[in-house]
């Protein structure tokens, strides 16, 4: 993620849009690792503890990693790191699976209102 000035705050990114981008990794995380046609995942709880500061014009590179795969929740521990591989923060994300169909839009159904891919998925076949 390339850092600009419009998010830094005292001349550093901004503690809310670490913590944002460790809940993206987390939460894609969890979505790749269930059957999506059967299960949805959605955020319970996180816990973040920020380093160091990073600069505008800086980069962050961000890993999660699976600390529990479970039936129903899934724990996910997200390390942000800087441009020279320094750790800026790290986080533990737990995620709620949901015996649900994923909610996501395929890429056929994509740029359709919502209300039209509804109709379209409740449609008796012809």
């Amino acid at each position: 993620m390339g850092i600009w000035h419009g998010e830094v705050s005292l001349g550093e990114l901004n503690e809310k849009n670490l913590a944002c981008l460790n809940e993206t990794l987390a939460s894609w995380a969890g979505y790749l690792a269930v059957d999506r046609s059967r299960f949805h995942v959605v955020g319970r709880e996180i816990n973040a503890n920020h380093i160091r500061p990073v600069s505008p014009g800086g980069w962050v590179y961000g890993e999660a990693i699976p600390a529990n795969i479970g039936r129903r929740a899934h724990v996910w521990e997200v390390k942000l790191t800087n441009g020279e591989g320094k750790l800026v923060c790290i986080s533990r994300c737990t995620l709620a699976v949901l015996e649900v169909p994923g909610a996501y839009a395929t890429p056929d159904q994509r740029g359709q209102p919502a209300g039209a891919r509804r109709q379209k998925e409740s449609a008796p076949p012809m």
